[in-house]
């Protein structure tokens, strides 16, 4: 009974094996990244980079059709694009970085849906929108492989310089001169993993894999590395979760994983070591 409910898909379906792979490979790189993002205080950030990749994917459905190659090219031109104007302009104007790209991820939507619905249907939309996890080929898991190890590497040799950006950026910057390139990195690793997740989950949804599972590690530690282990933890968990719902109760599948990593998220928010019944059980000891 057992096998039948938790092994037996992945076991009888390649596609289903297909999506595990994908999601778990894609948990291990970005949800260290969403743990970055969201001590950074840049979460909706995350989310609006990931928006802003929807024209340039568009515009390789344009040239190409539902080609991973020209779809993700042009999706990470156009988020890094998106990235990197949103700082030049919180930096020559008045406006802050958050409401920049506030504006541009507005835009970018709009510009995005407005050019799929030139050539496509509302079947190519949502696909573009909400990704199609159980259709990823070999292609798809060779580019989320290529990202996922190139993340983990870039993580590893950027380590303690993206730690010391993300506490206290100006003092980097005061003593160092790797300050701007350690932030661009960031940027980059941000979009590529995002654009990643574009195939499997969509733009709309890309970015629920990457921080959700990190702001449910943050109700269980203090420590960095433990919190980036936990998300990628969280990460798997939801995606072998989400991926059984979706067979068994027959729902779409990249809701059904985002919609398990926030069932983690609440789950951590009511009972993690520092969530709100420990943090209340603190209270009342100190009061007693």
């Amino acid at each position: 009974m057992l096998h039948d409910l938790l092994i037996g898909p992945f076991a009888e379906f390649e596609f289903m094996r297909r999506a595990l792979v994908g999601t778990l490979v894609l948990s291990l790189s970005a949800c260290p990244v969403g743990v970055f993002l969201m001590l950074r205080r840049m979460s909706l950030s995350g989310d609006a980079i990931a928006h802003s990749i929807l024209p340039g994917a568009a515009v390789g459905f344009l040239v190409s059709g539902l080609e991973l190659l020209p779809m993700t090219f042009g999706g990470l031109v156009a988020g890094l694009a998106v990235a990197l104007l949103s700082g030049a302009v919180s930096r020559s104007t008045i406006q802050k970085e958050d409401a920049s790209l506030a504006a541009f991820y507005l835009i970018s939507l709009a510009l995005g849906v407005l050019l799929v619905s030139l050539k496509g249907s509302s079947v190519d939309l949502l696909h573009v929108l909400f990704g199609s996890v159980l259709a990823l080929d070999d292609q798809a898991l060779i580019l989320i492989g290529s990202i996922a190890t190139a993340t983990v590497l870039a993580l590893a040799v950027a380590w303690r310089g993206l730690v010391a950006e993300c506490l206290d950026p100006i003092f980097l910057r005061s003593v160092s001169g790797v300050g701007p390139w350690i932030h661009v990195l960031f940027l980059v690793l941000v979009v590529l993993n995002l654009v990643g997740g574009f195939e499997a989950l969509g733009t709309l949804l890309s970015v629920g894999l990457m921080m959700l599972p990190a702001a449910a590690a943050r109700f269980w530690t203090r420590r960095l590395e433990t919190m980036c282990a936990l998300a990628v933890g969280f990460g798997a968990l939801a995606s072998v979760t989400g991926l059984l719902v979706s067979y068994h109760a027959s729902v779409a599948s990249g809701p059904a994983i985002v919609l398990t990593a926030g069932i983690l998220y609440v789950l951590s928010l009511a009972f993690g070591r520092r969530g709100l019944i420990a943090g209340r059980l603190s209270t009342r000891h100190r009061t007693a």
